[in-house]
């Protein structure tokens, strides 16, 4: 017998509505090492724009804040940083009950990531088929690598997000980063408090459904918002956006 018309459908559509678009990592000693000293070569910039920081006590990492500041920091400073790490900071037990919140939010998280997607077509929204969340300690309380799809989720061992409460509004932010770092972002070379208010805004604007107590930031920048109020807007963001850069 032939198959159906619908049948035929199904079948075909059934992968991207199945599609799986996270995956949550445990980072290893060194990783977590890495991030920190990234996050220390950047301390200047995080104490700009008043960031609530984590970072391991001791002072070795008071040190190496001062150092970062006056831009006197070196390769023997990152191995040090690698070893104290190592050998008095890391416990893998320590992300377990971040690892398992998240989990529990990546159906929504891919229902989000669907919706979003529908409507790359406007402005090059970037879409990755996979995106690593890779957990951490430390550091801002997120993160992401426009170039790789890699998103850093702060945690702390008892299961707690720094952000937020919930998992997903961390996640799908840094997301909407990426989708629209180089199509817009770099494009129109935006400025970091308006970045931050277009993510804000096309995550209340998209995800609005599931995410009714989704925190927007304030920055004192707002003036995305008139032109960002509906899903339609969003067809028109970066007209938007270059206008009120002009």
């Amino acid at each position: 017998m032939r198959p159906s018309l619908l049948l035929v459908f199904v079948l075909l559509s059934s992968p991207l509505i199945s599609q799986k678009y996270y995956d949550i990592q445990i980072p290893t000693a060194e990783q977590e090492a890495d991030y920190i000293w990234r996050t220390i070569i950047d301390i200047a910039f995080f104490e700009e724009y008043n960031y609530q920081l984590s970072l391991p006590c001791g002072p070795l990492i008071e040190e190496l804040k001062t150092k970062s500041r006056n831009k006197q920091l070196s390769d023997e400073d990152q191995e040090r940083l690698r070893t104290f790490v190592a050998s008095k900071v890391y416990q893998k037990e320590d992300y377990q009950a971040g690892y398992q919140k998240i989990a529990e939010q990546l159906d929504l998280l891919n229902k989000m990531t669907r919706r979003i997607k529908r409507h790359k077509r406007y402005w090059s929204f970037k879409v990755y088929d996979t995106y690593p969340i890779v957990l951490t300690l430390y550091g801002p309380g997120g993160s992401y690598d426009p170039d790789t799809g890699r998103i850093l989720v702060f945690t702390t061992p008892d299961g707690r997000f720094k952000t937020s409460d919930n998992a997903a509004h961390v996640i799908i932010h840094e997301m909407v980063h990426i989708g629209i770092e180089q199509s817009i972002i770099q494009a129109l070379e935006v400025p970091h408090a308006f970045k931050e208010r277009i993510v804000d805004q096309l995550v209340v604007v998209y995800c609005r459904k599931w995410l009714p107590d989704y925190r927007v930031q304030n920055m004192g920048e707002t003036r995305i918002d008139p032109y960002l109020a509906t899903r339609r807007d969003a067809k028109q963001l970066k007209e938007s956006v270059a206008r009120i850069l002009r």
